[in-house]
């Protein structure tokens, strides 16, 4: 078995430079400081979020941070037209296309505000109205779905493409190949992006795969597999966009190896400290992705360090009332449990509902 993962190694993490910046504006219209804001509002979403869980607010909560790079880098290089199949770790795209911290504490709460009426575990999040689809705990099956999305594309003609993003542990699932082996085939517009955060909860990466990367799995399934570091956001972009628009212009699917850390728990439910190796993760904080974004962008003379602190501490203000309205919203009626499946609700479900009400 190979050694357990330890620190980056030299050649694993890429510096940011002017260069890198000019190259993705010239890929397209991108804006540095619209990502790094939300990168910045993810982790302090995050952060917030893992204190109201421990005061006992909030029942359940897994984080993203180590990972804000990644995720906001490829939702910069799609299309608004472009259909995005989360796991449960992407609410960054989600704060990027203009998902509201306010939805996601409705949804977090599961009250009478929460766009799923309570129906979905915390995390497990919907916005249709910016091409974003449920999360999913069962890991992997959004990968057959965003194929299947994809194929629909391709026979209706219709522009876009669709994104899913797993975990390096799930691909080890059959959905996985399943979906690979699918779009490889058929030729369909599909983006899989696999964030490589090295621990599938306790798992480590050299007991998922034996393969000396993720992104070589591609070539068994007949199309491009990239691999890329994790924690420069501009590396990200510049590698999905070009990626992108071969999949709306050639119906080529490609498959996305983010390499980066997981520099928290994989839960609230979770301590790492039971299984990483001691000093493992202060060793990735040193490449802390909104750290290293934030010094690019102060180096660049882009952000002032005035503004933001300031950006910060509105961001933080507006958490704590974002969520103290959600909290002023009750639980969901009683008989949405019995909505929301027929267009016509059928006599033995409303005979349900009526005596529920009683």
């Amino acid at each position: 078995m190979q050694k357990r993962p330890q620190g980056p190694s030299a050649g694993q993490l890429t510096p940011y430079s002017r260069e890198l910046l000019e190259r993705a504006r010239q890929l397209g219209d991108f804006d540095p400081l619209k990502a790094y804001w939300a990168m910045l509002q993810t982790r302090l979403v995050d952060e917030f979020c893992l204190r109201l869980q421990r005061q006992g607010r909030l029942a359940f909560y897994a984080g993203s941070s180590g990972e804000e790079a990644a995720v906001v880098g490829s939702a910069a290089a799609l299309q608004n037209e472009d259909f995005i199949f989360p796991s449960y770790r992407e609410v960054a795209a989600a704060f990027y296309r203009g998902y509201s911290p306010r939805a996601f504490f409705c949804q977090l709460l599961g009250n009478r505000r929460d766009t799923a009426r309570g129906r979905q575990m915390p995390l497990h999040f919907t916005a249709a109205e910016i091409n974003f689809g449920s999360g999913t705990s069962p890991v992997g099956t959004q990968i057959p779905q965003a194929v299947g999305y994809a194929m629909g594309l391709k026979i209706q003609e219709r522009p876009g493409l669709a994104i899913t993003y797993f975990g390096e542990g799930t691909t080890s699932t059959g959905d996985f190949h399943v979906g690979l082996n699918f779009a490889g085939v058929y030729q369909v517009p599909v983006l899989f992006f696999c964030r490589n955060n090295q621990w599938a909860i306790s798992v480590p990466l050299e007991m998922q795969t034996a393969s000396p990367d993720i992104a070589c799995k591609a070539q068994a399934y007949g199309f491009n597999g990239v691999k890329v570091d994790g924690t420069n956001l501009l590396e990200v972009y510049c590698t999905c966009r070009q990626l992108a628009e071969r999949a709306r212009r050639h119906y080529e699917p490609a498959l996305i190896e983010a390499f980066m850390f997981r520099l928290g728990a994989h839960s609230t439910s979770d301590d790492p400290s039971a299984y990483q190796p001691d000093g493992l993760r202060d060793s990735w904080a040193e490449h802390d992705p909104v750290q290293r974004m934030r010094e690019f962008l102060l180096e660049q003379e882009l952000l002032g360090r005035e503004e933001e602190d300031l950006r910060r501490e509105k961001l933080q203000a507006q958490l704590k009332a974002d969520f103290a309205w959600a909290q002023e919203a009750d639980v969901p009626e009683k008989e949405s449990l019995f909505e929301d499946v027929y267009a016509r609700m059928p006599s033995h479900l409303r005979e349900q509902c009526e005596d529920a009400l009683l």
